[in-house]
Order: structure tokens, then sequence, then C-alpha cells
């Protein structure tokens, strides 16, 4: 999961809606790009948080939806469903709350990409640069297996390095990687530069 946000200094002068919006029908049942466009409109745009200039993308109103939830897990589903997936990989924090529903409906396993310290067994880890200094993820050393087809499935794309260093860590661990998946992407970042050549779809982009 990286930084929820996105400089866009012309959208400043724009108020964004204090909510959602109403009483959206059963997303489900809608047509995949209509589905796609309700799950656009529910997330919410926050002005100068959490700094001045930064425009977050707040994804809290679709995860309180159960009908726009679902839907968005089931477009991760959907995708994968032909893949072969042995397993899922998702990013700390909130590529947990769609990797792990996905894994779930795929019947598949989920491995989780963590924090440095947050995981209690033998952990192999990376460093990235950010902007302001460097950031250490790190996997279970058993939380893959030697050629298992997995997917990478995070909520949001920006900038790409927290991406980047898991898509290393599987590779470390001798994973096939399919493909890397977001719910959203801020493409003025380019974040899916960094992840080349792996395949990278995202559903909703800003």
């Amino acid at each position: 999961m990286e930084g929820f946000f996105l400089i866009f200094p012309e959208a400043m002068n724009r108020a964004p809606s204090a909510s959602p919006a109403p009483s959206l029908p059963d997303a489900s049942s809608l047509p995949a790009t209509q589905q796609l466009i309700e799950l656009h409109n529910a997330i919410r745009a926050i002005p100068d948080f959490p700094k001045a200039g930064i425009i977050f993308r707040d994804i809290t109103p679709l995860l309180e939806d159960k009908k726009l939830f679902r839907s968005a897990i089931d477009q991760f589903v959907e995708l994968n469903r032909n893949l072969e997936v042995d397993k899922v990989v998702g990013i700390d924090a909130r590529g947990f709350l769609f990797g792990a529903a996905a894994a779930y409906a795929l019947n598949v396993g989920f491995v989780p990409v963590r924090k440095k310290g947050k995981l209690p067994y033998s952990t192999r880890e990376t460093t990235y640069d950010l902007e302001y200094g460097t950031a250490t993820v790190e996997i279970h050393t058993d939380g893959i297996r030697q050629n298992e087809r997995v997917v990478l499935i995070d909520d949001l794309l920006a900038t790409g390095g927290t991406a980047a260093a898991a898509v290393e860590l599987i590779a470390h661990l001798g994973g096939c990687l399919l493909a890397t998946q977001f719910l959203v992407e801020l493409d003025a970042l380019n974040g899916r530069d960094r992840l080349a050549p792996h395949p990278v779809h995202s559903f909703l982009h800003f």
C-alpha cells in the first residue's frame, strides 16, 4: 500500500463532494463498465491531506458500501479466474483487504508482504527509496514455493516503490509472477514503469 495521494494543483479549486454517490443499484448486477463507473464515483478526493498541495484518494466510502466493496473484489476475482493462480500476495495494509478476499474467492492461499518487524517467522526483506529516506518490507521465506504462480494485489499504484519491492521479494522466493493488479492507479506518477516487464492492471484511473 503506497501513499494514497496525488499532487494535482488545478483540482484544488474544486470542492470535493462531502459524501459518495447516493443509493447505488446492486453493483454485482450491473455491466462491468457500469460497475467501474460506480466504483470510481465512490472514491472521495480530500484536498490538502496529509499535507498542503496533496489530494488524497479516499476509498473508505467504497469499503463501507457492501455492494461496492463486493463489486471491487469481484473485479479482481474475474481478472484472475482463468490464470491458474496458486497464491495471492497482498501489500501491507490495504492490499490485505482486497488480496485476502480475492484469494478466498479463488480458493488459493494468501501471502502478506509487511513492514519490517511485523512478521514473526524467518523473513526475506528488501529496502527501497522514499522521497525522504527509505522503507523496508518483508515476506516469510516459506510464503511462496519455487515456481508457484502468483499475482500481486494492492489498493493503489502511485510511484510504484512498494509494489516494486514486493515484486523483488516474490522473485527472491522463486515465485512466478503472473501480474500486478491494483484497484486504483494515479497515472501521472508513472508507477507502472517501475514494474516492467510484469503486466500491470488497474481498474480505476485518476
